[in-house]
């Protein structure tokens, strides 16, 4: 597994042994998410030659849930939030025919993001 470049894995809280473990467990069971959110993040040539393809999604939506405290002022506007916001919304956003659509990816990286932490949490 690489985790360069990734920033949301490579902080400090995370530890690649426990990332990995938690993202296999997190993958057995939500597959038809993470195939979803790359398919709309990633195209077929890049899917097919990423051999660290659920790792990215996996940071996407750590990202997803971060800029989501700061849109619910549960965290402090930082000089990059905006652009962070937007880039999101242009990524998921793409090719989508209706704001339910969007939603949903959202919701499938929000919740993503939040049952990793819960499961790495949980792993000694």
């Amino acid at each position: 597994m690489s985790i360069s470049g990734m920033y949301m894995l490579n902080a400090e809280e995370y530890k690649e042994e426990k990332i990995q473990q938690a993202l296999s467990m997190l993958y057995a069971d939500r597959k038809n998410e993470f195939r979803e959110l790359s398919h709309v993040l990633l195209n077929e040539k890049a899917l097919k030659s990423m051999p660290n393809w659920k790792e990215f999604v996996l940071n996407f939506s750590l990202d997803v849930e971060s800029a989501f405290k700061t849109w619910s002022g549960r965290s402090p506007l930082s000089i990059n939030s905006p652009q962070k916001a937007l880039t999101i919304l242009r990524q998921l956003g793409h090719e989508k025919t209706s704001m339910n659509q969007l939603a949903h990816l959202l919701n499938i990286s929000y919740n993503l993001s939040l049952e990793f932490k819960e499961i790495y949490k949980r792993l000694k």
